[in-house]
């Protein structure tokens, strides 16, 4: 009996990892970063976007490496669309800063540097998140929101086929 529990608790014969493995390219990558934040526009017309950038190896992305911007709208078409069509729970955007939009403010309101900077690591917390689900790796609407210069509104949701 004693020698019964010494095997099943005795620890698994483990390769020992070497220089090479420890810095080799890893199996399977997905990087998203939500970077250079730039305001166009003035008066009404005035708004922030961002740059989303990607860097992947897994097989359900075609293209392995895209750079596109992003508007906060855009993030939340994103949300909306994943809400509507896949079976995972969707994370909160970062809110909408309604107070900062308010007329009479002694700032620049929604276009001050810190406000875009903690928005950015919201976006981009947020995009990641998506992203590293495999269920929502699959989801048409990702995929354009990730690599298509301009998102199609009218497009048809579904799945990517892995072809």
């Amino acid at each position: 009996m004693a020698d019964s529990t010494a095997d099943a608790t005795r620890r698994l014969n483990v390769k020992k990892q070497t220089l090479d493995d420890a810095y080799a390219a890893p199996a399977n990558f997905l990087e998203i970063d939500v970077i250079n934040p730039i305001t166009h526009g003035v008066g009404k017309k005035r708004y922030s976007d961002y740059e989303v950038r990607m860097r992947t190896n897994l097989p359900v992305f075609k293209v392995k490496e895209s750079s596109v911007r992003r508007r906060y709208s855009d993030f939340e078409w994103l949300r909306t669309e994943l809400e509507r069509d896949s079976k995972i729970v969707v994370p909160a955007l970062p809110g909408k800063a309604w107070k900062r939009q308010m007329p009479f403010r002694g700032d620049d309101g929604l276009f001050e540097e810190d406000f875009i900077e903690d928005r950015r690591k919201g976006l981009e917390m947020f995009v990641n998140k998506i992203a590293g689900h495999p269920l929502a790796q699959n989801e048409r609407c990702l995929h354009m929101f990730l690599q298509e210069p301009v998102i199609d509104k009218n497009y048809v949701p579904g799945k990517i086929r892995n072809t």
